[in-house]
């Protein structure tokens, strides 16, 4: 039995779990998505042939038509604009429609006061590699999502990847890790790229051997049973180039950079969800 899935917003974050979902599976007949430019509507619309994708500019009430009779309602406005979203569809949910937000900093508690009282709410982080169906994505029930309800969800993001279930308190943290992560991969290969110029390397080649051997170190790692120590141990031979590259990176401090770095996110997002309350 299919399920009717409504994404709310369909910004980076939304389209590349929707992306995810249809690439594993989900019928682009039971997708519909809505965005406020009608340019973004029909570029939607092209890229993912057989979804509906409704202006906010051409049809104004676009996310209560979306919401009526969707079985699960993936929200993935900015955070700012979720309670407002909330508000503006609670008329349009069924009491057993499954309320999901993508967004950063919105608590289980924000998002249930702005819905009808006892409507299933579960608040997920995913990450932009869920466009190919290589992301991760956190679920943290709210106060009344059944077992069912929470697996029905589990279901429908897994075409988007790995789906692991948090306690909320552990959503700052993980989204420091896994919801930021991607980018801290891109900064990697930029900076790799920018020492490669520095040591005589074409700026055109320097980029490819950053981005291919990045890209292809994430393939490795994606290896069932795969570690990151272990894969790291065996390319660091003894005496050799990339023991002393390591030895380098540990004297100046790097794993405690990136430990900052992690605390710095996480704390932004508890700031964030403060802002929002």
């Amino acid at each position: 039995m299919s399920n009717r899935i409504a994404f709310l917003g369909c910004g980076s974050m939304n389209e590349a779990v929707m992306t995810g979902m249809l690439e594993a599976g989900t019928e682009p007949a039971d997708v519909v998505a809505t965005v406020r430019r009608a340019e973004r509507a029909a570029e939607l619309a092209e890229r993912h042939h057989g979804i509906t994708a409704i202006a906010g500019e051409e049809e104004p009430e676009n996310n209560k038509q979306a919401a009526t009779g969707s079985d699960v309602v993936i929200l993935g406005v900015k955070p700012v604009g979720i309670a407002d979203l909330a508000r503006e569809i609670s008329g349009s949910l069924s009491p057993k429609t499954i309320v999901i937000s993508v967004a950063a900093g919105v608590s289980i508690a924000q998002l249930e006061a702005a819905l009808p009282a006892g409507q299933p709410v579960i608040r997920t982080m995913p990450n932009t590699p869920a466009k190919l169906g290589r992301g991760v994505v956190s679920v943290s029930p709210g106060t009344n999502c059944t077992a069912e309800q929470l697996q029905l969800a589990k279901d429908i993001l897994k075409g988007a990847g790995t789906v692991v279930e948090v306690p909320e308190e552990q959503v700052d943290a993980l989204s420091a890790i896994s919801g930021s992560g991607p980018a801290y991969a891109f900064y990697l290969a930029e900076a790799m790229a920018a020492a490669g110029v520095e040591l005589g390397l074409d700026p055109d080649l320097s980029l490819l051997l950053a981005r291919e051997t990045v890209a292809g170190a994430g393939l490795m790692l994606a290896e069932p049973g795969a570690d990151p120590t272990a894969l790291r141990k065996a390319v660091t031979s003894p005496k050799g180039t990339t023991e002393r590259a390591i030895a380098t990176f540990d004297e100046r401090g790097m794993p405690a950079i990136i430990a900052e770095g992690a605390r710095a996110a996480a704390a932004r997002a508890a700031e964030i969800t403060a802002q929002l309350s």
